[in-house]
Formats: structure tokens, C-alpha cells, sequence
């Protein structure tokens, strides 16, 4: 079709954007807008096609295509058009093979994209099964219509149909107006001071909007791909006329009151109290323009404070304010705000918002056909640009929809929730809609209650996990002290090995009569119950006779590990006001401020050996305190958590986690003052086992480690996540002769559990999670095949433990729903030592527990459930951070990292040297073959430029730090406390540097133009600098101009800066001509000829 034979109109704004989007996701069918019905009867074909062609002809958006001048999209319509009208006949295939060919063409064609430049952007086809059955698909683009059109189009064609089948002419009138003459209505009157004043409200009520983060089964692409489907629901007709009453008592719509209803749901999903949601209006304000098809839909958001946990009914007036403002600034089309405010650009996300709520209050009229019974059919949507959709309608037998289904009531609300397929699982939908009615039956019995305490899930889903997943209570010796219980095994086995430590080993006989005379020394220089015993001693047989001794006389111990700074050993002896030191001549030097008694074990030996060797009596229970073990603590001061007798035995005694026997021989491989040794050497001397030292050396060591636990026979062993990994990347087939290996501390890298089990994996893989407050153990996962996820769980609580996922607001959290973790049952310490506020900060009463001794310990770790029952962990509260109102996790971050081939292993921190301008920086330590291929700023490209096909743009790292090894703190996990602060040298976002080739040269020439700047660097980002999708088009447009390419507007979005652009056109270029080689950069190239 020639220029001159049709007629040129600016593009509506919306229009506008609707063109925009296929130019950057060319070829997808996500803006189509198709309608099936069944028609029933006899069908006269030449009406019907008479039909469609007058419809065609009143309106001209069904004659409409679009051309591009300066970048800018045009509409071009047509004079005249006649519509084809497909027959397809079905008659000859058998029933069940016609209805599934019949579906087969409508998923077809509903996906098939329509060439918004050239041909029809209205598609009719008439499937023909028999002379008196037909199913009739209508597919529009949304650029030329929505759904209010298809309201029109579907009262048209019935009148229309109905006259021409009685060969009468059109009853319709003229239409006044065409919608081309809207949108230049809407150009010229949305200027000047009327449009500063709708921008004025939006910029302020969008000012610092975030994204909203809902919990995703996958981890989200950084492309988004528009896969969806949907989930019906129903809403009775008793609780909408609760709702309609609640909503009239308020003074708001029932609109109103299922926004906010909605907005409290994704508020308990997310835990973000900012929530903005897109709601689609039909800016159809005049009468002249309610008979046109054409695309007048407009966006609204709407973004309500939820903060300060209102009612309800509080919740209702905020969401009425700022309804009410969106509908008074309506006019503004979502695409000029878009334009204006500059939101944050990626692939990922939809800007501004990312959940999408619509409600039809008013059904639409039936479509009525003489000889005819019609009937919508159910389209299964497979597309959607949202993460979440949720639309609901008031039921009607004549209501037409998109969407069928068979209903359970006659009256009150349908919908369906639209949701993306490459973020949610089905059964993720399913529990969300349950909650939604949940939540709507728990508003009308008490809008006064504050949202946080809306019930959300149902009886069974409490029972299921504050209960069921609960269950874990078994008879253990609750009521012994950990001495009494090792005494039980002397007797037992007397004879055999207990310790042994560099080749000297001690019976359980031997061992209980050494520690035997020193407890008898311990109480003669006043040792008791609960007195605190300092224990500084190497890893030796002395060590374990030291613990023994110390708890055989009534006190606690309280590990010192000789290697620490002095200050932090000082600090612990006087915050823990140690009466006593047990330690070893060598080691006496740490202590010479230290006033009160200095047992040494070796040096004093020969007095203490003179002691009585038998049993003591003492007046301990199993409450009593065993230990205080020193963790880090926030203030930069360690605090000393208090564990009684009777948490270490529910760690080790009857458990479901392993089955200790006294054939097992344990390696002690952590140091004493780490909380792992509880279970390593109370594991071993309370059921039996051997105890074998491992040294530090050795640990460190992988290949002499793994010539050790195959020398002693070694079965079970735990390990820091951090010192397995360093373990299987060298000697991944170290740990196939154990029974039982055990790791946890930290999230661990998938590679590597892949690894261990392809190469030798011991009879049972058990990664455990637990805080010191819960005595070292609380959750377990049984590894036996490599999860699809990307994460590896921490799996059920161990015997005796009840975890709980909470929200802020101790509400447990539904599902796959991100909460806090709370712990709970017979492992929890009795304190922070002498820090009352700490405790009563950490260790908080039981919500669901009516003794009201009854404590939970708030871990400050966040997870969640999983559908099996499992839970996932995902990191500390404190290492979840914002960027630029993205909310990140910066272990997924890591887990994409370490997926790069070069790479070893990696951590990702958030650092902020200049207030409010915190940025990513990633610390990497290279495999030693990748060390001294690749220079720290090329390797640090190669990276960035890695993440960014896995990530989205505001995930990857601005600073690359690469290191010969990552700083481990003495417990053998990362301490990102010791990591460097990034050279400037490796930032992505530099200051202003010169583009260096031609291409380079040529494109900083079009952006500063485009863009209206009198320089640009080639690091300079595009959207950073004022670019939107309008400028992104004139942009692309003057580089095919220049460049002679056909360049992509996806490619900008991916390659958003000069330097990176440049590489991509080069690439392009050297592909046309067959001579590109990866790897080749622009400054390589200088000497292209265009």
C-alpha cells in the first residue's frame, strides 16, 4: 500500500507505547486480543462476512497500520479494506479429533503475531464442524482496541448480523467521531499548564516508588519472556453483599474495598508496606467516544501506604484518597508518565508497577444472532506482561469474558488470576487465591482489625505448619547433666577407646578417673554449680579431661581460643566473670592480668593426679549451665550465650538427624570454642563413640585430610560450609568411606554438591542449620539426589525443636512466603549472659503456646517453606539490601557468580562510602589456571558482562574486587568484616572517558543529540541520562541511518552504555560480513568502512 493511498494521523500516546513494545519485543503475540464463540444453528456465511466488513468500514482503527518518521510510529489509514474471512472446514474429521485440531488452530492463532506495519491488525476465522455448528475467532491487536471495544464490536455485529441476514440495510448511524480524531484531540489539549498540573500530582505520588518484591518458586529472568496462565476464582454472593455493605458504610466503592483487600494481600506476601498496583480504566470520559473501537484504556497507579499496621477500615480512607486522586488526574496517559518520570529501566520488570488489579462492575450486554445460539468459549491464556494479575466481574449469564469456566455459583464475583509462568508455580496461585477469600471473610467479620492480624490461612494451613511440620517431640534424657550421661557410658563400655588425640589414646574408663581428680581439684578451690570456668587448651586428650573435669564438679566452661586478639580473651574473662582458668603452661602468657586462680593442667598435674578418682556428687541438675560459648555480636563485642544440660542432650541423645553408636568413631575437627565441638565431642562420649583430633593443619590441608579419614577410620565428621567446599574442589572423593558427613554455617554452592555426589558421596549427606542459641543443630536436609532448585534447603527441625516462619508481627507466613525464623523447644540457651536486654530482645514468649514460660529465639535469619515441607533458607535480615528500590539478596547474587566457569568462589556485599549511594561489589577469588590469564579490570568485564545475561541490570556488582582467597573467620566461615574496600579502578559507572574508535565516536554524537547533552562518555548509561522509550526509538532510528544495520531496540536495553553498544554494532557488522570472531572489541576495529 502506497503513501498516497492512505491517510496519516499522529499516534495516541497509548498507541505510542503499544508500538514502542513491538519494536522491542518484535514477534510476540502478548498484545493480542482474541474473542472465540460457538454459534449453534443455521449461519448465513454471507451476512456474516457482510457484517465484518461494515464494522470495518465505520471504524477506521480496523483499517489502520503503522509507519515511522523520524522514529516516531504514524497511523496510516486506509480508505477502504475488505476483511478476509477464513473458513476452515473441520466436517470430514471424527468428533474427537475435530475438537482437537479446533483448539490446536485457536492456540495458534492466538499466539501468532500480528506485523503492526503492514496487513490487517483484525483477524476473523469461522472453523466449520458442521451445516449447524461453527466456532468463530476474532483476534485484534490491543493497538487498535480494548476491551470496552470489544463491547462495541460484539453489540455491532449482532445488530449488524441480524439485518443483513434479512437482507435489510445497516440500522446504525454515522459515527461522529473516529479515533484518530481523538488522539489529536488528546495532543493538542494535553499541554501547557493542564499538563504540568496532572504531571505535578504524579511525580509527587510516584516520587521513590518501589518495585514490588513478590516470594517467586523461580528465580526471576533477566529477560522477561511474557509466559503466563491463569487460575479461576469464585467470590459468593453473600460475601460481596457483606463487602457492598461494609464498602457503603465507609463511603467508598466496592472497588475501593477490593483494592485495599488486595493491596493487605500483597502486603502479607511482600512485608512492603508501599504498594503500588496498575488498574486499567476505561477513559472513555465523553459520550462521543463511547461507541469507537480503538485503544482509550488508560493505566492508573495507585500506591497506598500501609505502614503503621492500620485497620482495616483506616486502610479503606487512605485507599479512597488516593483512588479518588488517580481518577482526578486520569487524563495523564500512563505512557507520558512513563516518559516524564524516568522509572528505573530493565527487562525484567514492568515499570512502575508489576500487579495489575481490574474490576468490570457492569456486565456487558448478550450477543444475540437470529437462528443462532452463541456462546464465549474459555481461551486459555499462555501470555501476560505482569507478574500478577487478578480481574474480577460480577457474574452474568450474559457477561462476556476472555475467560470460561465452569462456575460453582450463579451469582456474585468471578475472576481469574493472571500470573507469569516463568516466576510462580500453580500451586503457589492456588494457596494465593484461598488466602485472598481468607482475607475477604476475615475483613467483613472484622474490618476494625489491624492488617497484620487479618487471618490468612486456613485452619488446616495453621495446623500444618505451626503443628503438623512440628511433630518432633521424642522421649530423651531430659532430666541427666551431660557428666551423668558419659558416667552411664564408663559403665557401659569401660574398656573402650574414648579419645584419641595425635596417637595417644584414653579408655572411657581412663578418661572419667583423670577427669575424675581434677573436678575433686576444681571444688576444692571453690568450683560449684554454675561457676564459670575459663578452658584455654589446645586440642589435646587435656582438653577433654579439662571439660569433663570442669562440668564433673558442678561448673560451666568457657572456651578461650588462644589465637584471638588479646583484647577480645581479656573481654570474655570479665564479661563472663570467670572464677577459675584451666589452661596449659605454654598458653599461661595470654593470662598475666588474669587475678583469680590459674589451674595448669600439664604443669599442675602432678598435684591434681593425687586426687580421689571416683564420681562426684553434686548438686547439678540438667537446667544447670554446661557451657557459655562467645559469638559475634553486632556491637563489635562477642556476647556469651548460656546453654543448659539438657539442650546438648537433646542435640545428641534419641535425635532423628543421625544414629550415633558406640561403633562410630567422630572427628573433632572444630576448635573447642566453636559451637560445632558440642556436637563433636558430647556426640562421641554420649553414646559411646571414639573421639578422634583432627588437627588445624590438617584441616587446612585437603589432600593429608583426606589421607587422615581414610587412616583412622573415621565415619562421621561435620564440617563449616565454607571449609567442604574447599575440601571437594580439591579432593571431591574425600568424604566416600563416611557414614555420616554433616556441614552447614553458611549457604552453600550448588556446584559443589553436584560434585561430592558424582564423585563419592558418603552413605548420608546432611546439610544442618542452626544458631548457637539453639545448641548448634535445629533444622537437617538428607541430600540424596541434586535439587532442581538453586539453593540446597536446611530441610525439618530436628527432635525436641519447633521452628516457626513468622512475620514482623508474629503472624506465620503462608507458604513459600519469606518470614523470619523463629526457634523454639528443649535446645534453646537460657540467656545471653549478662545481658538482660539482649535476651529479652532475642529470646521472646511463645505466641502459640499458653504457658507463658514458654520462649521462642528470634534468629534474624529469613526463610521459607517449602510445598514438601522443607524450608528454605535465604539469608540474614541484614543481608538483604535496596538498590536504587530493588530489593536484592545478595546470595543469589553469589550463587550466579560462582556459576561463571573461572570463578571459585565468591561473596557480594553492599557498600555505601558516600551516603545514600550504596552500589554492589563483588569479591572474587579465580581458579589458580584463571589467575594470570586475565587482568583484574578485563576479568572484571567479563563478568559484569556474564551477570548480565543471567541477572537483571540492578543485581550486577558495580565494583569487582579479585582476591587470592577469601578471609575466613576462626570458625571457618567468610568474614566479610575483613574484606577490602574496591580499588576505584574497578567501578563501572567512572567518570567521563573519550569514545576511542569511529563507532564509538559516531554513537556518542547520535546519543548526545538524541539526548540533548553536550558530551557523552562511553560508560555513560542511556536511561541514566533522561533516555525513555520514545528517545530509545529516534535513537536506534538515527543509527540505522548511520550504521546501515538494522539494530534491534532490545539490543539498547541490553547494552545501555556507549562501550557496550559499540561492541554489539561491531559484532552485527562482522556477522553480516562472516569474519566476526568472539572476543574482538571496537578498539581492535578502528578502520570499518561504512
Amino acid at each position: 500500500m502506497s503513501s498516497e493511498e492512505v491517510f496519516v494521523f499522529p499516534a495516541s500516546f497509548a498507541q505510542q507505547r503499544l508500538w514502542f513494545l513491538d519494536q522491542l519485543i518484535p514477534d510476540n503475540g502478548i498484545y493480542n486480543v482474541p474473542t472465540v464463540i460457538r454459534l449453534t444453528g443455521s449461519l448465513k456465511l454471507a451476512a456474516l462476512e457482510q457484517t465484518f466488513n461494515e464494522i470495518v468500514r465505520r471504524h477506521e482503527t480496523l483499517r489502520t497500520t503503522f509507519i515511522v518518521s523520524d522514529g516516531q510510529p504514524l497511523q496510516a489509514i486506509a480508505p477502504s479494506l475488505t476483511i478476509p474471512l477464513s473458513v476452515l472446514d473441520l466436517q470430514q474429521l471424527p468428533d474427537d479429533e475435530r475438537e482437537v485440531k479446533a483448539k490446536c488452530i485457536i492456540t495458534a492463532e492466538i499466539e501468532h503475531p500480528f506485523d503492526l506495519s503492514s496487513g490487517t491488525l483484525l483477524r476473523v476465522i469461522l472453523l466449520v464442524f458442521s451445516e449447524t455448528e461453527h466456532i468463530l475467532l476474532l483476534n485484534m491487536h490491543h493497538i487498535i482496541c480494548d476491551d470496552w471495544s470489544m463491547g462495541v464490536l460484539i453489540r455491532e455485529l449482532g445488530t449488524l448480523y441480524a439485518a443483513f441476514a434479512q437482507n435489510q440495510p445497516s440500522p446504525l448511524l454515522e459515527l461522529p467521531l473516529q479515533y484518530a480524531d481523538f488522539a489529536h484531540w488528546q495532543r493538542e489539549w494535553l499541554q501547557g499548564e493542564l499538563l504540568q498540573t496532572q504531571l505535578a500530582y504524579w511525580r509527587e505520588q510516584l516520587n521513590g516508588i518501589s518495585i514490588l518484591h513478590l516470594p517467586t518458586d523461580k528465580p526471576r529472568p533477566a529477560i522477561q519472556s511474557y509466559q503466563g496462565a491463569t487460575q479461576f476464582l469464585e467470590l459468593p454472593l453473600k460475601l460481596i453483599d457483606t463487602l457492598e455493605k461494609l464498602s457503603q458504610q465507609e463511603g467508598v466503592t466496592l472497588f475501593m474495598t477490593l483494592v485495599a483487600a488486595f493491596q493487605t494481600l500483597l502486603y502479607r506476601y511482600t512485608h512492603q508496606e508501599d504498594i503500588a498496583l496498575g488498574s486499567p480504566i476505561a477513559n472513555r470520559n465523553r459520550s462521543e467516544i463511547e461507541g469507537i473501537i480503538g485503544f482509550f484504556v488508560n493505566s492508573l497507579v495507585l500506591r497506598s501506604n500501609l505502614s503503621g499496621n492500620p485497620t482495616f477500615r483506616e486502610l479503606l480512607g487512605r485507599v479512597r484518597e488516593v483512588t479518588l486522586g488517580a481518577y482526578s488526574h486520569q487524563d495523564l496517559p500512563f505512557e507520558k508518565l512513563v516518559e516524564e518520570l524516568h522509572p528505573e529501566r530493565n527487562l525484567s520488570h514492568h515499570p512502575l508497577f508489576q500487579v495489575v488489579f481490574g474490576f468490570q462492575n457492569a456486565p456487558m450486554s448478550a450477543l444475540e444472532l437470529p437462528g443462532l445460539v452463541p456462546s464465549f468459549m474459555n481461551i486459555d491464556i499462555k501470555k501476560t506482561r505482569f507478574d500478577l494479575e487478578l480481574h474480577l466481574w460480577k457474574c452474568s449469564e450474559d457477561f462476556r469474558s476472555l475467560w470460561g469456566a465452569n462456575w460453582e455459583y450463579s451469582d456474585g464475583l468471578r475472576g481469574v488470576m493472571v500470573y507469569n509462568t516463568d516466576l510462580f508455580d500453580r500451586a503457589t496461585i492456588s494457596r494465593m487465591v484461598e488466602h485472598f477469600k481468607t482475607l475477604l471473610s476475615a475483613i467483613v467479620a472484622n474490618p476494625e482489625e489491624r492488617i497484620a492480624n487479618l487471618p490468612l490461612l486456613s485452619e488446616a494451613e495453621l495446623h500444618q505448619v505451626l503443628v503438623k511440620w512440628n511433630n518432633t517431640q521424642v522421649d530423651y534424657p531430659q532430666y541427666k547433666c551431660i557428666h551423668q550421661l558419659f558416667e552411664e557410658k564408663v559403665q557401659q563400655y569401660p574398656d573402650s577407646i574414648a579419645v584419641n588425640f595425635a596417637n595417644e589414646q584414653l579408655t572411657y574408663q581412663d578418661l572419667n578417673t583423670r577427669s575424675n581428680k581434677l573436678a575433686h581439684h576444681l571444688q576444692k578451690i571453690g568450683v560449684s554449680s554454675e561457676v564459670l570456668v575459663g578452658i584455654c587448651i589446645s586440642q589435646s586428650i587435656e582438653m577433654i579431661v579439662g571439660l569433663l573435669g570442669i562440668l564433673k564438679a558442678g561448673g560451666t566452661y568457657v572456651p578461650l581460643d588462644s589465637s584471638y586478639p588479646q583484647e577480645r580473651l581479656n573481654f570474655m574473662l570479665e564479661d563472663a566473670q570467670v572464677s577459675v582458668l584451666l589452661t596449659q603452661e605454654n598458653l599461661l602468657k595470654h593470662f598475666e592480668g588474669f587475678s583469680k586462680p590459674i589451674i595448669s593442667i600439664d604443669k599442675d598435674w602432678e598435684i591434681i593426679t593425687q586426687e580421689n578418682q571416683d564420681n562426684l556428687k553434686s548438686d547439678s541438675n540438667s537446667d544447670n549451665l554446661a557451657y557459655v560459648i562467645y559469638t559475634s555480636g553486632s556491637t563489635g563485642k562477642p556476647k556469651g550465650v548460656a546453654v543448659p544440660h539438657k539442650a546438648v542432650n537433646r542435640l545428641l541423645c534419641n535425635t532423628n538427624y543421625i544414629k550415633l553408636e558406640p561403633s562410630d568413631k567422630i572427628a573433632q575437627a572444630s576448635n573447642a570454642s566453636f559451637d560445632a565441638a558440642t556436637f563433636e565431642i558430647w556426640g562421641a562420649l554420649l553414646n559411646g563413640a571414639q573421639l578422634l583430633g583432627i588437627s588445624k593443619d590438617v584441616t587446612l590441608s585437603p589432600y593429608e585430610f583426606a589421607l587422615q579419614l581414610r587412616e583412622k577410620d573415621i565415619n562421621i565428621l561435620f564440617f563449616t560450609t565454607a571449609l567442604f567446599q574447599q575440601i571437594v574442589r580439591d579432593v571431591p572423593q574425600a568424604f566416600a568411606s563416611l557414614k555420616y558427613f554433616l556441614f552447614g554455617g553458611e549457604t552453600v554452592d550448588m556446584r559443589w554438591i553436584k560434585k561430592i555426589l558424582q564423585s563419592g558421596a558418603p552413605k548420608h549427606l546432611i546439610h544442618v542449620y542452626g544458631p548457637t542459641e539453639n545448641t548448634t543443630f535445629s533444622s537437617y536436609y538428607c541430600v540424596e539426589e541434586l535439587p532442581s532448585a538453586t539453593s540446597l534447603p536446611i530441610g525439618r527441625p530436628i527432635t525436641n525443636t519447633q521452628i516457626y516462619i513468622l512475620d514482623t508481627h508474629l503472624q506465620p507466613v503462608p507458604i513459600g512466603v519469606t518470614g523470619e525464623l523463629y526457634m523454639g523447644g528443649e535446645g534453646l540457651a537460657r540467656e545471653y549472659l549478662n545481658r538482660p536486654e539482649l535476651t529479652t530482645k532475642h529470646f521472646i514468649s511463645h505466641p502459640f503456646s499458653n504457658n507463658p514460660k514458654t520462649r521462642l529465639y528470634k534468629t534474624g535469619d529469613l526463610a521459607r517453606y517449602l510445598p514438601d515441607g522443607n524450608i528454605e533458607f535465604l539469608g540474614r535480615i541484614d543481608n538483604q539490601v535496596k538498590i536504587r528500590g530493588f530489593r536484592i539478596e545478595l546470595s543469589e547474587i553469589e550463587a550466579v557468580l560462582n556459576q561463571y566457569p573461572a570463578v571459585k568462589e565468591t561473596v557480594v556485599l553492599a557498600v555505601e562510602d558516600v551516603p545514600d549511594d550504596k552500589y554492589l561489589v563483588a569479591y572474587v577469588v579465580l581458579n589458580q589456571e584463571q589467575i594470570a590469564m586475565q587482568e583484574v579490570q578485563g576479568f572484571a568485564s567479563l563478568l559484569r558482562q556474564f551477570l548480565k545475561e543471567k541477572l537483571p541490570e540492578y543485581m550486577v556488582p558495580s565494583a569487582y574486587v579479585i582476591l587470592e582467597s577469601l578471609p575466613l573467620t576462626h570458625n571457618g566461615k567468610v568474614d566479610r568484616r575483613a574484606l577490602p574496600m574496591p580499588d576505584t579502578i574497578s567501578f563501572n559507572n567512572q567518570d567521563y572517558v573519550a569514545p576511542r574508535s569511529q563507532v564509538e565516536k559516531l554513537l556518542a554524537q547520535i546519543w548526545a543529540k538524541v539526548l540533548g547533552k553536550e558530551q557523552v562518555g562511553i560508560h555513560d548509561n542511556f536511561f541514566e541520562l533522561g533516555g525513555h522509550s520514545l528517545l530509545a526509538t529516534q535513537l536506534t532510528s538515527r543509527i540505522r541511518d548511520t550504521f546501515q544495520i538494522d539494530l534491534p531496540v532490545r539490543n539498547l536495553f541490553e547494552a545501555p552504555t556507549v562501550e557496550q553498544l559499540a561492541r554489539c554494532i561491531d559484532t552485527m557488522f562482522w556477522t553480516a560480513k562472516g569474519l566476526y570472531k568472539g572476543g574482538a572489541t571496537s578498539q581492535e576495529r578502528e578502520d570499518i568502512e561504512f
